[in-house]
């Protein structure tokens, strides 16, 4: 059975019965109290098919089409580990990780802050890991080869069909081959994720116009700008040694900068954040609300393929068209709850 297949079905449902109960019911204990559990739940398996990628690549299981195009059995192990971020499966599920990791820690070592917009903030974070993973249900990192009709297919969607041997891999790209590649993915993502809460909170400061959501986004900001800073960073001097691009190491690549643009807008909210002046009181959710909107935006230069770049992993396909439809959705909707909140504002 593939059980890494099951791990993401399950953990979707999980994640978005959480940002179900924990909106419509939140009055209600048990409630509350069954969707702490399946945030647990969700983390728990979203762990387990992060661990269970890790030791397929390791193994080189090539059995499974993300072992067999990233990973094989020349490469050493940490790039063999560092693989799983080598595609857009492994990069995504990472993300999801990183956004459920954190909202572990909000939930057990914030418990001062207010209660109504703690929940919406759950409830925003976790619809959001819910779109992740149905991106990751589409096109899952668990997909595998079998064999029909005397020729070999892929399978995304049964995890009962019997696995067609493989003994190695081709390989990761030898662009990748390097050891800022093996720490760049992780430390970017891990920033991406911590945006998340920012915008979670600002759209949920919004909604109750409780101006404590500052309190709640803050310090994640700051997590999301350092790892961001240290990515981007670590990816430049991966371009300075590997592709050759100068004397300095940026070469105004699309998905290069469209990296960039966020630390811009996630740098400026910093500077607003503690400002007594009143101007900032719409600067500040507008610029928390649009670092993480450019974040996605990045994510959809990447996934997309739209833009010739080192970066692009593939054509467009049905989940770039979610996440692009992800990224209108909240730019649309988020735009709309700040143009609500300026014109009030001015009355």
């Amino acid at each position: 059975m593939n059980f890494g297949m099951v791990f993401i079905w399950v953990s979707f449902i999980l994640a978005l019965g959480a940002a179900v109960l924990s909106s419509s019911y939140a009055g209600k204990f048990q409630n509350k109290q069954l969707s702490g559990r399946l945030e647990i739940a969700a983390f728990s398996l979203i762990s387990l098919a992060c661990i269970l990628i890790l030791y397929y690549l390791n193994a080189v299981n090539a059995s499974y089409a993300y072992v067999y195009q990233h990973s094989s059995l020349d490469l050493q192990w940490y790039y063999r580990l560092s693989a799983m971020w080598a595609g857009q499966q492994g990069s995504l599920l990472l993300w999801v990780w990183g956004i459920s990791a954190i909202l572990l820690i909000i939930k057990y070592k914030s418990k001062n802050l207010p209660e109504k917009l703690m929940e919406h903030t759950r409830t925003i974070s976790f619809l959001i890991i819910s779109v992740f993973l149905l991106v990751l249900v589409l096109d899952n990192p668990f997909a595998v080869y079998y064999a029909k009709a005397q020729s070999i297919a892929v399978s995304n969607w049964n995890p009962f069909v019997h696995a067609y041997h493989l003994t190695d891999g081709q390989g990761m790209n030898p662009l990748l081959r390097n050891p800022w590649m093996a720490v760049h993915p992780p430390v970017l993502f891990m920033g991406y994720a911590a945006f998340t809460i920012p915008f979670a909170a600002a759209i949920s400061g919004m909604l109750l116009n409780d101006d404590g959501w500052k309190n709640i986004a803050g310090n994640w900001m700051r997590v999301g700008w350092l790892f961001l800073t240290a990515g981007i960073g670590l990816g430049g001097f991966w371009a300075y040694e590997v592709l050759g691009w100068g004397a300095w190491y940026w070469s105004w690549d699309p998905v290069e900068t469209s990296s960039l643009i966020p630390w811009i807008a996630s740098t400026a909210y910093l500077h607003t954040q503690y400002s007594k002046k009143e101007a900032f009181r719409f600067t500040a959710p507008l610029l928390s609300v649009y670092s993480f909107i450019l974040v996605v935006f990045a994510t959809f230069v990447t996934r997309s393929g739209m833009w010739v770049s080192v970066h692009s992993w593939q054509d467009f396909t049905a989940e770039s068209l979610l996440i692009g439809l992800f990224l209108v959705t909240i730019t649309v909707s988020s735009t709309y709850l700040l143009a609500k909140r300026y014109f009030e504002e001015q009355r």
